[in-house]
């Protein structure tokens, strides 16, 4: 399995690919860790709390960079947190997460395991997939905190910026112990596999320091930290929150169709830092891609949905995410056609059409089109609903079964949100 094309990059050192893709932020030891990663294979660590049942969009920068390091011959840990999800990340929080039981957290960190698979290669002289629970879950808290807490001081931790933000909200004792749990884990994965570098994102840096200094402490040993870009519009924002949540990689969660979709309908200054980091485009492509301006702008978008809906639901599924917003938004067929199979689907009884019908804005809601009825009537109100093609201006309208000539409609609201119904 290799899913990075061999002309994705012309460099011999991975962090140069890194650094020119835009990933690095910040770094323990710029120089060394440059000089290490270009003259030896270096095992290091990413760390996944499996805090929901699937991997989001956020994780996979993670994800790709770990493509990356083993592309160059580095060997990735992907580490599992079954323990520190018992506790919760307080980083880049304004409060506390709930708690989730073991159980729940154990399910969710199998299908990690399982997303992982589909994208790094592992096995004996490959990436290795480990989970924090092993050592964690079973620790002494009297001799834990007098090993290892007696290397951290609350004043210095209090300055870091997870700690920080949160003083005024609220910062619970169970969250202030996840950077004394997050930089044993580095400790560990030190002693265990030679583990000499933890990577993460931005939000990470405090913790991954405290790691550094740990293994210094406990084993005047030298490790390293570096944390990269987190996946953010020009503006500053988060990317990757959709009206129904995240954007999964579980394609039950968000289908490949609507996954294609969000990255179809970036802004256009923030489509050259998708195409760099999540895609493996060679730069000069990028590049040319970026530049595009108006209209043709919107070549550089397909590319980059494309391309990424590719890497995390295959080829097949892309182009036929592809096809489908073709055949909505290329002027094809409006209520079927090639590739509308691919488009959002709600299915509808035929019992549901008998006597009055159903009314078009309770047929929006259950579709999804719409979050109420009094949004679905204000749509209507400001002509931007239409069905097959035809503009709909009677907000009391009612649907039979002789309004389906071929057994489906296409409802759109706007330019972007649209659903096929198909009766059933």
């Amino acid at each position: 399995m290799n899913l990075i094309p061999d002309s994705a990059s012309a460099h011999d050192n991975v962090f140069d690919v890194l650094k020119e893709r835009g990933f690095v932020r910040q770094t323990t030891h710029e120089d060394e860790i440059k000089e290490l990663l270009g003259k030896e294979s270096v095992t290091f660590y990413i760390g996944f709390d499996p805090t929901a049942d699937s991997l989001h969009v956020g994780h996979f920068m993670q994800v790709i960079i770990m493509m990356w390091m083993q592309k160059y011959g580095h060997r990735p840990i992907a580490l599992v947190g079954g323990g520190t999800a018992m506790v919760g990340d307080p980083s880049g929080r304004t409060d506390m997460r709930g708690m989730m039981t073991k159980d729940t957290i154990a399910a969710n960190g199998r299908k990690f395991e399982k997303l992982f698979g589909e994208f790094i290669e592992f096995g004996s002289s490959g990436a290795m997939l480990v989970n924090n629970a092993d050592w964690l879950l079973d620790l002494n808290y009297v001799d834990f905190v007098r090993d290892i807490g007696r290397h951290f001081s609350v004043n210095n931790m209090l300055r870091a910026e997870c700690f920080k933000s949160r003083m005024e909200s609220g910062l619970s004792f169970l969250e202030f112990n996840y950077m004394l749990m997050q930089s044993y884990d580095f400790l560990e994965l030190y002693k265990r596999y030679g583990c000499k570098m933890q990577f993460g994102g931005d939000d990470q840096w405090s913790n991954i320091l405290g790691g550094v200094d740990l293994i210094r402490r406990e084993l005047s040993a030298q490790a390293y930290g570096m944390t990269f870009a987190l996946l953010e519009t020009s503006e500053g924002k988060k990317m990757g929150k959709t009206q129904s949540g995240a954007l999964w990689l579980d394609a039950s969660k968000t289908s490949p169709y609507d996954f294609y979709q969000y990255w179809r309908n970036v802004e256009d200054a923030d489509v050259g830092n998708c195409l760099s980091m999540l895609t493996f485009l060679p730069m000069d492509e990028v590049g040319r891609l970026s530049a595009l301006k108006d209209a043709e702008i919107n070549i550089a978008k397909e590319t980059l949905a494309y391309e990424v809906t590719k890497l995390v639901h295959g080829e097949e599924e892309a182009a036929g995410a592809r096809d489908a917003a073709r055949a909505l938004f290329g002027g094809g067929n409006e209520s079927g056609g090639e590739g509308m199979a691919d488009a959002p689907t709600f299915e509808l009884s035929r019992d549901r059409l008998a006597g009055e019908g159903i009314g078009i804005v309770n047929l929006m809601r259950e579709a999804g089109l719409v979050e109420s009825n009094k949004d679905g009537f204000r749509a209507i109100e400001q002509g931007g609903l239409t069905i097959d093609g035809d503009k709909v201006t009677d907000a009391k309208l009612h649907l039979h079964e002789g309004d389906f000539p071929e057994g489906s409609i296409l409802i759109r609201r706007g330019k972007k949100k649209y659903c096929r119904v198909v009766l059933v």
